[in-house]
């Protein structure tokens, strides 16, 4: 029997981990990642300032599973119905089938097929879109003048968009460029941080006017060339860089849908979808965020009703399948990060400042212990706060002991 799961974002690495303690040793559990490394994304819009992060929000899938086998592959279409994945590694296709499975891809930027938008704008979804917005903003940076200053325009002003212009109008001030760099964030609902509480979204908008971010909002986008974005009221403005993070899709290997899934996280037969590459809605029949904690979240769901459908199946008894448990989505607090600034939210209070800040960093580092990447974890530690090596290595020792 083989269980398989397809991506090792949060929801993947989270089951696939959580699979390895709960799955007989008989069962084959196979994970399937174009990379064969985990991405902690809420924390990639750092990369755009400092580089260094990129080794410690990756980890090798290799360092922190235990009896999985690890495949390096692209997953290119699934037959969920008859629990076959279609691979592609170094050019060659093969089909991988499975008796369950968890599609647990993630989302894709989604352009809206606004024309122009996606061959001109860059996303910020895997590591190469970090290294590609910095050299880009670097050039803009060199081009632009105090009489002339370059604008960069970020497209969307959720959590990912937030996070990115402050990082970008961080990096105009410490280039010297604050007066040469115009960093714009365009929405276009009424406000940032659109699906957030009110007072979460008040403290995000003070919080990026503080820090040198010019809010567009009502800015609906219509279409992009070279030089100028064109708006749904006919409206244009200039670029010189343009970012984009205005909205996610299903992944390819769902031919961009993303599919609505009931609270068991079943969609069809054996096959599970967990996290942001479907539209989960929890047991309240609420629809439930795409977010890094409901995915972690998901997964555990998930896991306990992959184990029961493979205990059914194996021990050849027949009869109804077991109850399967049911996702409920209640939020644990909201964080975003401003440049050197961010906003959280627990329950109905909103943090600003250095107890925000401290709160970001703590929840990044201790999600990369929970999965096993304590060195990672130390290390991120030393980058965002500023200790030196022999402190975190002595943090890392204490948590292993």
């Amino acid at each position: 029997m083989r269980v398989a799961v397809f991506g090792a974002g949060y929801a993947g690495l989270t089951l696939a981990r959580e699979l390895e303690s709960s799955l007989p040793e008989s069962v084959d559990l196979v994970v399937v990642d174009e990379d064969a490394s985990h991405l902690v994304q809420h924390e990639l819009h750092r990369v755009v300032r400092h580089p260094g992060l990129a080794e410690e929000i990756v980890v090798d899938l290799d360092d922190v599973l235990d009896r999985a086998t690890v495949r390096e592959a692209t997953v290119i279409d699934l037959d969920t119905a008859a629990g076959v994945a279609t691979l592609e590694e170094d050019g060659t296709t093969e089909a991988l089938s499975y008796d369950a499975g968890a599609v647990c891809l993630g989302a894709e930027t989604n352009y809206y097929d606004l024309d122009g938008v996606a061959e001109r704008a860059t996303p910020l979804k895997r590591l190469t879109d970090a290294e590609a917005v910095r050299a880009e903003f670097l050039d803009a940076v060199d081009a632009g003048t105090v009489d002339d200053p370059a604008r960069v325009v970020v497209g969307g002003a959720g959590l990912s968009g937030v996070q990115v212009a402050g990082e970008l109008a961080a990096l105009a001030r410490e280039e010297g460029a604050r007066d040469a760099v115009e960093v714009v964030l365009l929405e276009q609902e009424d406000s940032v941080a659109p699906n957030f509480p009110e007072n979460f979204q008040r403290a995000v908008r003070e919080e990026l006017d503080a820090r040198d971010v010019r809010v567009e909002t009502g800015r609906a986008v219509a279409n992009a060339d070279d030089e100028t974005i064109a708006f749904a009221d006919e409206s244009t403005q200039d670029y010189d860089q343009f970012v984009w993070t205005g909205g996610i899709r299903g992944p390819d290997a769902l031919r961009g849908e993303r599919p609505v899934v009931r609270g068991n996280l079943r969609y069809e037969d054996g096959t599970f979808v967990v996290g942001d590459a479907g539209r989960i809605v929890d047991t309240d029949g609420q629809a439930v965020p795409a977010s890094a904690q409901a995915a972690i979240r998901e997964a555990g769901v998930a896991a306990d009703n992959i184990v029961r459908l493979v205990d059914h199946e194996r021990s050849g008894e027949g009869g109804f399948e077991p109850r399967l448990d049911g996702y409920r989505f209640d939020s644990l607090g909201w964080l975003v990060s401003v440049g050197d600034g961010a906003v959280a939210q627990v329950g109905p209070k909103v943090l600003r400042g250095r107890s925000a800040k401290a709160l970001k960093t703590t929840v990044g580092a201790g999600y990369l212990s929970s999965v096993g990447a304590v060195e990672n974890a130390a290390d991120l530690v030393r980058e965002e706060v500023g200790w030196p090596d022999e402190d975190v290595e002595e943090l890392a020792m204490d948590d292993d002991r």
